[in-house]
């Protein structure tokens, strides 16, 4: 296993379309925006044999643990709105399905989808710039499927944590789980789909716009967001940069459907020469 840049822990997902299934969740579509910028990539996950996660993720480096199922969702839009649905889950991720030499992987991303993986698993890279995508942790599953929310631990504590990025969608209007996580946490990022995102960093609120474009697929555009965020906060260091080209990043991914459309480096700079208007304000 060569050195690793950019690591995803998470429970890849079948997402089922009218069309079959394609592969989601935030480590797959992390994972191909991290690898298309140019960084040695790697996932950690669970998934039963009916999916080659390596095949799906040509170029990205992965750790498939054996499970009986593999986590699957429906998703439904309506007006802005989603609606999921899970048919199946696949078993939860503990340290020890985490390669000892991955721990030292410059940047990873924890992002469960329906929280197999325990918060304190970050405990594991502490040499690491670590983002948390908490949306796995904020949501819960009826008997029928129907995923639905399930408020913030006031106890829950992401200090170690250096990014963390969710949506409107996943806190459903919860800002004292969004003023928690800003007492923990030097960047804080919640993203609003079409409307741009709010960015907490040195002690302060700031909003920047998404980039116009025509909206076929939402589908995994915060977690390209939260990947490319990280990756150039991690090259840069600056905040206002890193929400210019993770905006950037997300406008090519809702424009078709999947992985495909996940953009490269020289894509997402196409759209940041076009657009120099689009500023953290």
């Amino acid at each position: 296993m060569t050195d690793i840049d950019f690591l995803a822990v998470g429970h890849i997902a079948k997402d089922i379309t009218p069309d079959g299934w394609r592969i989601g969740g935030a480590v797959a579509h992390a994972a191909v925006q991290a690898k298309r910028l140019g960084l040695r990539t790697a996932v950690v996950t669970r998934a039963a044999a009916d999916v080659d996660v390596a095949k799906e993720l040509p170029g990205v480096e992965v750790r498939q643990v054996a499970s009986d199922e593999t986590t699957t969702f429906e998703n439904h839009y309506e007006k802005g709105r989603r609606t999921q649905h899970v048919w199946a889950q696949a078993g939860p991720i503990g340290a020890e399905h985490v390669p000892r030499e991955w721990r030292q992987a410059r940047i990873v991303l924890v992002g469960p989808v329906l929280g197999e993986v325990p918060i304190g698993l970050g405990r594991l890279f502490s040499r690491s710039v670590l983002a948390f995508s908490p949306q796995g942790w904020l949501r819960e599953v009826r008997p029928d499927g129907l995923v639905t929310r399930r408020p913030w631990r006031k106890s829950v504590s992401l200090k170690g944590c250096r990014v963390v990025v969710a949506s409107e969608e996943d806190i459903e209007g919860d800002e004292r789980a969004v003023r928690s996580w800003t007492r923990d946490v030097p960047i804080v990022v919640i993203t609003d789909g079409l409307r741009g995102a709010r960015v907490y960093a040195e002690g302060g609120w700031r909003r920047i716009n998404a980039f116009a474009r025509r909206e076929i697929d939402p589908t995994g555009a915060g977690d390209v967001f939260a990947a490319a965020f990280v990756v150039c906060l991690a090259e840069t260091g600056d905040v206002p940069q890193a929400a210019r080209f993770a905006a950037a990043a997300a406008s090519l991914c809702v424009a078709g459907e999947g992985i495909a459309a996940i953009g490269s480096r020289e894509e997402i700079e196409r759209v940041l020469a076009a657009h120099p208007e689009v500023t953290l304000q």
